[in-house]
C-alpha cells in the first residue's frame, strides 16, 4: 500500500482535507432547492463508500509496504472492526445534525460553531494518547484562537437571525460539534501504529476508512430515517420519494458531496501517521474557515447583517488562520 513518509507532504494532504471538508456542503446547498436534506444524505453516504472503496483497491493495494486492502480486511480482529464501525456511527449522527444546522442557519454558521468545536475537542482527544509528540504551547494557543473564532462567529450570527431559529441553529451546531470530536479517535485506534509492519488484527488506513464508511451507511437506516419522519424543516419524506422524485442530477450532486468529503477523510488518515493525529484532525477541521468563506462570499449568508458585522467576521477569519498556523507548527516545534 502507499504510505506517506514526509511531514511537509502530510501537511499538504491535510490542507487538501481542509478544502474538501469545507466544500462538500456546497452540494447540499445546491440540492436543497429541490431536495430535502435526508434524501440528499442517502446519496452522500453512497459517495463516501464508493470513494473509500476506490482508494482501497488502488493506493491501498499497491506497493510492497504494509498489507494490501483485501487481505487486511479479511484478517482484521473484531476490536478493530468495532472501533472503525463505531467511528462511522458517531460521525453519522454528528454529520446529520450538522447538515440540519446548515439547512437552518447556513454554512457560515454551522461550520464555524459546530466543526470549530469539533476541532477544539478533537485535537485534545487525539493529543492525549501521545502528548510528547507535540509542542503543547503552540497546539493549545492554536486551539484557543480557534475557540475565540467560534465565539465571535456565534455573536455575528445572533445579530443576523433572532429568536428561536437563531437558538436552534446554534444548539444543533454545538451538539454536532461535540459528537464530531470523538469519531476520528476511534478510527485511528482501529489502525496499526506501524504501517510498514502491520500489527496482526489491525487495519491499514485504507481498510479503516472503508469499514468506517460502512458504519455510516448502516447507521443511516436509524438516524437518517428519523430525520425523514421528523425533519428539522419542511415536510416528512419517504423512500418512495427518493426513487420517484430524485432526478439523475440530484443523485449525482449528492454522491459528489460524499466523494468530496471522503477524499478529505482518506487523505487525513493517510497523513495522520507522520503528522500526528491531533494535527491531522485539527488541520482537516480547519474546514470551518473554508466553509465560512463559501457561506459569506458565495452564498451571501450575512448580506442582511447589521452594521459592524463585517468587522466581527474579519476578526473571526484572522483568529482561525493564526490558530491553524500554530497547530501546523505544533509538530516538532
Amino acid at each position: 500500500m502507499y504510505i506517506v513518509d514526509s511531514y511537509p507532504f502530510a501537511v499538504l494532504l491535510c490542507i487538501v482535507t481542509m478544502m474538501c471538508w469545507g466544500s462538500w456542503a456546497n452540494t447540499q446547498k445546491l440540492a436543497s432547492k429541490e431536495w430535502n436534506f435526508p434524501l440528499f444524505y442517502w446519496d452522500y453516504t453512497l459517495g463516501v463508500i464508493i470513494l473509500s472503496l476506490v482508494f482501497g483497491l488502488t493506493l491501498g493495494s499497491s506497493g510492497d509496504a504494509g498489507q494490501a486492502f483485501i487481505p487486511n480486511l479479511l484478517n482484521a480482529a473484531p476490536k478493530a472492526i468495532l472501533f472503525a464501525l463505531l467511528g462511522g456511527v458517531i460521525f453519522n449522527i454528528a454529520n446529520l445534525l450538522l447538515v440540519a444546522a446548515i439547512e437552518i442557519a447556513g454554512m457560515a454558521i454551522a461550520f464555524p460553531i459546530g466543526i470549530g468545536l469539533a476541532l477544539v475537542l478533537g485535537v485534545f482527544n487525539n493529543y492525549l494518547p501521545n502528548p510528547e509528540a507535540y509542542n503543547t504551547l503552540y497546539l493549545f494557543l492554536g486551539v484557543g484562537l480557534v475557540t475565540l473564532a467560534i465565539i465571535i462567529n456565534a455573536i455575528a450570527y445572533k445579530g443576523v437571525s433572532q429568536g428561536s431559529k437563531s437558538t436552534k441553529g446554534i444548539v444543533l451546531s454545538l451538539v454536532a460539534g461535540l459528537l464530531m470530536s470523538f469519531f476520528y479517535r476511534f478510527v485511528a485506534d482501529s489502525m496499526s501504529t506501524d504501517l510498514v509492519n502491520i500489527t496482526a488484527g489491525t487495519f491499514t488506513p485504507y481498510a479503516a476508512v472503508f469499514v468506517f464508511s460502512i458504519g455510516i451507511f448502516i447507521s443511516n437506516f436509524v438516524f437518517n430515517y428519523y430525520f425523514m419522519k421528523k425533519p428539522v424543516s419542511g415536510d416528512p419524506v419517504t423512500f418512495r420519494m427518493y426513487f420517484k422524485q430524485g432526478t439523475p442530477k440530484l443523485h449525482i450532486v449528492g454522491i459528489l458531496g460524499g466523494i468530496i468529503w471522503s477524499v478529505g477523510m482518506m487523505l487525513s488518515i493517510m497523513a495522520g501517521d507522520i503528522a500526528g493525529y491531533a494535527i491531522s484532525y485539527g488541520l482537516g477541521q480547519g474546514a470551518t474557515l473554508v466553509a465560512a468563506i463559501w457561506g459569506v462570499f458565495v452564498w451571501k449568508e450575512f448580506k442582511d447583517a447589521p452594521k459592524g458585522t463585517s468587522k466581527l467576521l474579519g476578526l473571526m477569519f484572522l483568529s482561525f488562520i493564526v490558530g491553524l498556523v500554530l497547530i501546523i507548527l505544533a509538530n516538532g516545534a
